[in-house]
């Protein structure tokens, strides 16, 4: 059983090692270094949760011959990531810059939960009842309550 988990495991990890086909690579080693390198921040616009150096899609193909193009060309990463953004628009980059266009998206999610948090407790505060005033106590209540604090008093000073 061991095995048979261990060889699922293997396959499925092994997966995204397939993607990136030995035609696509380049001879430099540091050019295919740098190519993974931005390959791995670009998303596929097919899949969306993977890696354009995970996906098999044909469009994800052709974006990792389209960063290796670039980078034979003498572009630098960040050269390559504008490149695709111009080309793709923000979407194309797994971690998307801080932008005045991404704001919401950054902290969209940080606001709704103060907001949520502000509104529940206000309604929290509006539902409990507000405390009553102790009623006053009627004169024989007042009464019975001196009798019994002089009644203790007068126990307490009495005992040695």
């Amino acid at each position: 059983m061991k095995r048979i988990a261990l060889f699922i495991a293997a396959v499925v990890l092994s997966a995204a090692a397939f993607a990136v086909e030995p035609g696509e690579r380049l001879a430099d080693a540091n050019q295919e270094a740098r190519a993974r390198e931005v390959s791995k921040a670009l998303r596929c616009v097919v899949c969306q949760n993977e890696t354009i150096d995970d996906s098999h899609a044909e469009l994800a193909k052709d974006m990792r011959l389209l960063v290796r193009e670039r980078i034979k060309a003498g572009d630098s990463n960040e050269q390559v990531l504008s490149y695709m953004v111009q080309r793709y628009g923000d979407f194309v980059l797994l971690k998307p810059r801080m932008t005045g266009e991404t704001l919401v998206l950054w902290f969209g999610p940080l606001i709704v939960l103060v907001l949520g948090g502000f509104i529940v407790a206000r309604r929290l505060r509006k539902a409990q009842p507000a405390a009553a005033a102790p009623a006053a106590l009627s004169a024989d209540e007042a009464r019975a309550l001196s009798e019994l604090t002089k009644n203790e008093s007068a126990k307490k000073d009495s005992a040695p």
